[in-house]
């Protein structure tokens, strides 16, 4: 890739965003010195290559899907979250996962211990699962989860619950994360080593394309990039790729493209700077169409489109005056509804202190319906197309996103340059030229390290989780384990141990059967352990 551009500080009045250096005014002659033409670089909105979004009357047919991310101690408690957020006007659920469901461990596992419940919540096995969607009939919503390293399992709970309800696995419409090369980028989350977990997803990926047509296998996130420190053009590079190697992954387990591809999503951030976001949404879209249909042969339309969720920026909110978050978000929301978003969730003002209250989770919830119905931005598709500004941005964004792209192609793919590190390196010095700024104070934070109040410090209410969340989890995984036929869990298990031995067996039929006569999250992850073995951080061997 090119050098970073740096900007001159002596010069306040030189800006960069991802490297990429500002101009004070923009003008017709910068499109005409890019080459710029209406119908290669934008098309009408719903056409290739999708830049001015993926539906021709994007918002007026219907509005983004507002998709509140929700979850905390127990699966009762979560389930009420929903219920409320439902009756908000929410339009579809998002669950969120404590730290040992999202590394396969069970509530009674010594490295649970003081974390049940606490950061999302606690779901071990069928019994929680179906409380946690206890009276939501899966047939009349759209469920995202939040899950990577252990998501066979949950999506085989999911379905078992489905089947409980009498919905069968292809009326379910959802989406599940399942993105294990952004987990070994960014947030280490993982169980076994890379290619272990590929060879699962890629069983997913084949299993769902016959039997959950409507479910989005992968979520491709973009997100946990974002916040571990990348920019906005390395955010888009590295999902970009991450993409690629899952539409690969999909090839080589012997789908045609157009069988899976319209079912793959991604998942952006949404950060500070205004234009910066818009341009890299418009140019993520024509990125995909051009990737899917190019490199990749996809002959389905719908194989071209990048359908994408987005949430706000978690890292962007602050502890000092808590309250500005709330104008953070709005404008980050603002920012993916204009860059044409399908599905968003806005952060709560509280989330820097705790998981959201119900009333900071509704203040978030209002704010997107705010932007719908009251500021008129959802009448128009693609309102800023043409702008002088937005168009040489988006240009220069795709342009330098190519440039990481064909990097990671010549090191042989995606899987290989996280292998070696390089996307983790290269997020490591963004982050750090981050921090550098904000503490020489080069780049404001209001309240922060500009505006401080004196004695600053807002008491805003707080979300506790008891301790009894912790007890009476553990109490229940252990319930359902002596009150299940031991004999069929045990040869429910023997048999997802020989699906994992056999790299020509599927195992997600195994795993759907182990949860429905009660096997656990916990004794099926243990077996990923076993048998795909477990991966350490190489720095810290």
């Amino acid at each position: 890739m090119a050098p970073v551009q740096k900007p001159d500080h002596a010069d306040p009045t030189v800006r960069t965003l991802s490297g990429i250096p500002l101009k004070a005014t923009y003008t017709a002659d910068d499109l005409a010195a890019r080459g710029w033409s209406y119908e290669q670089r934008l098309g009408d909105p719903g056409s290739y290559p999708f830049t001015r979004g993926p539906h021709a009357t994007m918002y007026r047919g219907k509005p983004w899907t507002m998709r509140m991310f929700a979850g905390f101690g127990t699966p009762e408690d979560t389930n009420q979250r929903f219920k409320f957020l439902l009756a908000s006007g929410q339009t579809g659920l998002s669950t969120a996962f404590d730290m040992p469901t999202l590394m396969g461990y069970d509530p009674d596992s010594p490295r649970s211990l003081g974390e049940v419940g606490r950061e999302g919540v606690s779901v071990a096995s069928l019994d929680d699962m179906t409380r946690l969607f206890g009276d939501i009939p899966l047939d009349q919503v759209s469920t995202s989860m939040t899950i990577n390293a252990p998501a066979a399992v949950l999506l085989a709970l999911y379905v078992a619950v489905a089947e409980k309800q009498g919905v069968p696995p292809s009326k379910l419409r959802g989406t599940l994360q399942n993105d294990m090369l952004k987990e070994f980028i960014a947030p280490k989350e993982w169980i076994s080593p890379i290619r272990g977990h590929m060879r699962v997803i890629r069983d997913m990926l084949a299993w769902c394309a016959r039997e959950m047509p409507q479910w989005n296998t992968i979520s491709i996130s973009g997100y946990h990039i974002r916040e571990a420190g990348a920019t906005a053009v390395q955010e888009l590079a590295f999902t970009l790729a991450d993409g690629i190697g899952y539409v690969q992954l999909g090839l080589e387990a012997g789908l045609a493209v157009d069988d899976f591809a319209p079912r793959l999503s991604f998942f952006f951030d949404v950060h500070n700077d205004f234009f910066e976001e818009i341009a890299k949404f418009r140019a993520a879209r024509r990125m995909w169409a051009t990737i899917m249909r190019e490199r990749f042969g996809a002959t389905n339309p719908r194989s071209w489109i990048l359908r994408t969720h987005a949430q706000t920026a978690g890292v962007s909110l602050m502890a000092q005056q808590p309250l500005n978050n709330v104008v953070r978000t709005t404008m980050q929301a603002l920012a993916a509804v204009l860059g044409g978003t399908q599905s968003l969730h806005t952060n709560s003002f509280d989330e820097t202190y705790a998981l959201p209250t119900e009333a900071a989770a509704e203040l978030a919830l209002r704010t997107q319906q705010v932007i719908y119905e009251e500021t008129g931005v959802a009448a128009v598709a693609d309102p800023l197309a043409g702008s002088y500004f937005v168009e040489t941005l988006t240009d220069q964004v795709e342009t330098a996103a190519w440039e990481y792209i064909h990097k990671i192609d010549a090191m042989g793919g995606i899987v290989r340059a996280v292998e070696e590190g390089y996307p983790q390196r290269e997020i490591a010095r963004s982050a750090y030229e981050f921090q550098r700024e904000v503490d020489s104070k080069r780049r404001a934070i209001v309240g922060v390290n500009k505006y401080v109040s004196p004695g600053e410090g807002d008491n805003i209410p707080t979300l506790k989780i008891e301790h009894t969340t912790e007890t009476g989890q553990v109490d229940r995984v252990k319930q359902v384990r002596a009150a299940r036929d031991e004999a069929a869990a045990q040869a429910a298990l023997a048999t997802v141990k020989a699906a994992l031995a056999d790299d020509a067996i599927n195992v997600m039929p195994p795993i759907l059967a182990a949860v429905k006569v009660h096997v656990t999250l916990g004794e099926i992850c243990d077996l990923f352990r076993s048998e795909l073995g477990e991966h350490r951080d190489p720095a810290y061997l």
